[in-house]
């Protein structure tokens, strides 16, 4: 555990105030220990010469770990809602769910499209290009079609 006024980690977090280049002030990076770069970076409050940083303290570490801890949820959520979306569709034989799920793999992307009853019981399943967009129209169109090979 490192506790200096300008950096302290508990070793999960590093939190270092450091030079602004933008303008006079300050600012504080909030990094994940093994990580390059910061989750966080943000303003940080002068102290009471108004020329050096105010130094950190455990009230202000636990509220960087707690902001950093939730940018990083909030980034977590965007990319999985990215990678599985889902559209339902009211149809006369009842409800569809049709859900696109990307796998991002760095050498084959891909992503498979498939078909789920209201019992969330699957209908039918096919690979598709990972830049499928899946909308109400394209879902209805395959579908309609009898859930055949998306092109």
């Amino acid at each position: 555990m490192i506790q200096e006024p300008r950096l302290w980690s508990d070793g999960v977090w590093t939190a270092k105030v450091i030079k602004d280049m933008d303008d006079d002030g300050w600012a504080v990076s909030m990094t994940l220990v093994g990580q390059a770069e910061p989750a966080l970076v943000g303003p940080w409050t002068m102290g009471r010469d108004k020329k050096n940083p105010k130094p950190l303290s455990t009230p202000a570490f636990q509220t960087l770990v707690k902001t950093a801890h939730e940018v990083l949820r909030r980034h977590e959520q965007q990319r999985d809602a990215q990678l599985h979306q889902s559209v339902n569709l009211n149809l006369p034989e009842g409800r569809l769910t049709v859900r696109l799920d990307i796998t991002p793999d760095e050498f084959e992307p891909y992503a498979e499209l498939s078909a789920w009853n209201a019992l969330d019981e699957e209908l039918a399943r096919v690979k598709v290009r990972p830049d499928f967009r899946l909308n109400s129209r394209s879902a209805t169109a395959w579908v309609e079609g009898g859930f055949g090979k998306v092109r």
